[in-house]
């Protein structure tokens, strides 16, 4: 069995290496883990940061965007004859010991994309960014006929099966809500699991901008139209 973790990672060097050596070097029941790194045209020293680790690094010359970089990844990790794909973020919002909680459904073969929600249990999280999330999650529902607690979490588990049938088109945020339009679209089993939630000063810069909140709506009712 072998797992891969998919990082997109845009002008993460500050702290690219701490989120790295977050990862464990082993997942239970997994002979190898690959960790993937996929350095959006980042315009800072990422990828030499990345190049000092054990990561395999994917580079995109240009910034084309979260969703296209996690598409990469997928496209590697599916190449590589993955088992479970992982997507994590690369600005320190998630937990290492948190990965083993997204593959365990889909190791008990109840689940074929499981989300690591934020929200699934009580815990701090600014008010803006709870508010942009449930609209996010409120958008995903009403247009897609799919709901989810935490629509825009980056920690996800694909099995191999999710990670082949999935094909988002979206290259910036709404490639989220869009992986669960292709999830209901292909019959997939959909599991959510409780996820540590981490802001920091510097994960709040880097996150989504509350200001591209109403882009990345108008992304999704455009897709919606078609």
């Amino acid at each position: 069995m072998k797992a891969a973790i998919v990082i997109p990672a845009f002008n993460e060097a500050a702290v690219i290496s701490t989120v790295l050596k977050s990862i464990p070097k082993k997942i239970s029941g997994f002979k190898r883990t690959l960790i993937i790194v996929v350095n959006d045209g980042s315009t800072d020293s990422t990828a030499k940061e990345v190049a000092k680790t054990r990561a395999i690094l994917l580079n995109h010359t240009l910034n084309r965007g979260v969703g296209a970089a996690t598409k990469t990844g997928l496209t590697y990790a599916i190449g590589q004859n993955a088992d479970v794909v992982i997507t994590f973020d690369a600005d320190g919002q998630h937990q290492g010991s948190d990965i083993a909680k997204v593959i365990a459904p889909i190791r008990a073969k109840k689940g074929d994309l499981v989300i690591g929600s934020r929200l699934l249990k009580f815990q701090k999280m600014p008010l803006d960014r709870f508010f942009i999330n449930w609209l996010a999650n409120l958008t995903t529902f009403f247009l897609f006929g799919v709901f989810s607690t935490d629509s825009q979490s980056g920690l996800r588990a694909f099995s191999k099966k999710a990670a082949t049938l999935i094909n988002f088109k979206g290259e910036r945020m709404d490639f989220s809500s869009e992986i669960l339009l292709e999830a209901k679209k292909h019959n997939l089993k959909r599991v959510e699991v409780p996820t540590a939630a981490i802001y920091t000063k510097y994960s709040r810069a880097k996150g989504q901008k509350n200001i591209n909140a109403l882009p990345t709506l108008l992304r999704l009712i455009i897709k919606f139209m078609r």
